[in-house]
């Protein structure tokens, strides 16, 4: 070419000749300049800086189609990435977005996909790149236009956890102040519960109405509730799903990612994040916990979002209620100002932030306040009762919790011996629902809705031989039978007190970390 060109640009080049032959006859031999998406703008750096002499046979400057460029060498582009990234260097925002659409339209094979989330689990993504990562994944596929929804829309998400039913609390309370809760929620899958699920405890109850539906009774009752559509952040269900199998999972950029793009998705402008720690969460320390919030806040800060994560505690069940319909009957007590301590304390915080966000309260004590002023009016159980009925529920069982279905087995687990309560295998307690019929073993699995568990001692309380640890639901007496012993394994009893954990450990906001 008469030119010196560096490895990278002639890479790129020498590979482009390769199909001059499949451009039409009639093209112009003239200048060639690279002019492709922007996933290439560090190789058209390269290229208009060494190579604007050079002069390819059949090129017109434009005309060359980036499809057909991804489509014939996005396997060889990616290798020079996944090298990049082995080698400890930073990817550029654009390279990123190459990334993330070759492996969701099918032309980045599994294979090359599996060594770059290798490469970056060994080595890790600065913020930027993480932030990049989300976006890209985030605008994968449909992104939720909340923009015909008046006000600020707030939205929540927990990482998971046993006995989490928060959102059955604090929606209500948040929607009866007259800020709109545009939320998307998955199904439960393991240990851990759905929202959804849970929603389907009340007969009739539709999680699938149309986004004009969704829309309007956000704007009308200022609550709604629905499934993640199929195509919401489509390349973070495949990029997950490659990770479970590839021991790729446990890297804090891949799981924030994975959380916030499909946050960033649903379009609400505040997100209040509740992260677990301890033995029931995905993130068993404090550490990790904190590390994966700061994460979190700072890809919603970047992405435009009012960003709060809130880090509560694991180690045992929230509430006393697990299983769906124990816990929706649980939330409901909790809105009758019947309900758990903890539970409650965990939702006034997460919902007390987002009242902040939205810019209706101006303190913590004075959202905090307005809040249980809801609980106390009984505006809250009523907001309640006016979304289920909005998605086609029977809102009756709201006040008369009795029309819930019923197991058809209860059975007290008694103490093995005296002391008190020192451990909790918390994500045991969250695999005796499951058994009992009450998770999902996979995506596919059909769930038991009337059973559970009732806690009756939790960590730090004082057990007599024989005394009641739990009350298990059941309506299979072979899968009780293996619930019982799953359960009992759970508890450990000890001679010395422990110290009671706290509810609420730390708050994350862009300005630094509040300890509690």
């Amino acid at each position: 070419m008469g030119v010196q060109v560096p490895p990278p640009a002639l890479l790129i080049i020498k590979k482009l000749e390769v199909f001059i032959e499949e451009l039409p006859k009639n093209a112009v031999s003239i200048k060639f300049i690279l002019t492709t998406k922007s996933y290439l703008k560090d190789f058209k750096k390269q290229v208009n800086k060494y190579a604007q002499k050079a002069v390819l046979p059949g090129f017109r400057p434009g005309t060359v189609p980036p499809e057909l460029i991804k489509a014939k060498y996005g396997k060889s582009l990616l290798y020079d990435l996944i090298n990049k990234k082995k080698n400890k260097e930073r990817l550029a925002t654009e390279e990123i977005e190459f990334i993330i659409q070759g492996y969701t339209d099918g032309s980045i094979p599994d294979y090359q996909m599996s060594a770059f989330l290798m490469a970056v689990c060994l080595n890790g993504m600065d913020h930027e790149e993480t932030a990049a990562l989300t976006v890209a994944m985030a605008h994968s596929g449909d992104v939720l236009d909340l923009s015909q929804i008046n006000g600020v829309k707030v939205d929540k998400h927990s990482t998971g956890g046993v006995g989490d039913k928060t959102s059955l609390v604090l929606s209500p309370m948040v929607a009866a102040l007259g800020i709109p809760v545009a939320k998307m929620s998955g199904r439960g899958l393991g240990h851990t519960g759905g929202t959804i699920d849970k929603l389907e405890s009340f007969v009739g109850f539709s999680t699938t109405i149309t986004t004009e539906q969704f829309i309007s009774n956000v704007n009308r009752i200022k609550m709604a509730i629905v499934g993640q559509t199929a195509n919401l952040a489509p390349a973070d269900k495949k990029i997950y799903a490659l990770r479970d199998v590839t021991a790729t999972v446990d890297n804090i950029s891949l799981i924030a990612s994975s959380i916030m793009s499909k946050k960033i998705a649903s379009g609400s402008d505040v997100i209040v994040l509740d992260v677990k720690t301890g033995s029931g969460a995905f993130m068993k320390s404090f550490e990790d916990s904190l590390a994966l919030a700061k994460e979190m806040v700072q890809i919603g800060t970047i992405a435009g979002r009012k960003t709060y994560a809130v880090i509560t505690d694991m180690n045992q069940p929230l509430g006393n209620a697990v299983g769906n319909t124990l816990e929706v009957i649980e939330a409901i007590d909790t809105l009758n100002g019947n309900g758990p301590k903890d539970l409650l304390e965990v939702s006034i915080t997460l919902a007390s932030y987002m009242l902040v966000g939205a810019g209706i309260a101006n303190t913590l004590e004075e959202a905090t306040s307005m809040l249980y002023k809801t609980i106390e009016d009984k505006s809250a159980l009523n907001k309640l009762a006016e979304f289920i009925t909005a998605q086609g529920g029977n809102s009756d069982a709201v006040y008369h919790t009795e029309l819930f279905e019923k197991a058809s087995i209860a059975e007290e687990i008694a103490a093995p011996t005296d002391g008190f309560v020192t451990y909790i295998h918390t994500d045991e307690v969250g695999m005796t629902s499951l058994i009992l019929g009450g998770g999902r073993e996979t995506k596919d699995s059909v769930i038991d809705l009337s059973v559970g568990i009732k806690i009756h001692k939790k960590l730090g309380d004082s057990v007599i031989k024989g005394e009641s640890l739990a009350t298990l639901y059941a309506n299979d007496n072979n899968k009780l039978k293996e619930a019982k012993q799953r359960l009992l394994n759970a508890y450990v009893i000890g001679n010395e007190k422990p110290n009671k954990p706290q509810h609420v450990y730390a708050v994350v906001t862009k300005d630094g970390v509040l300890q509690m």
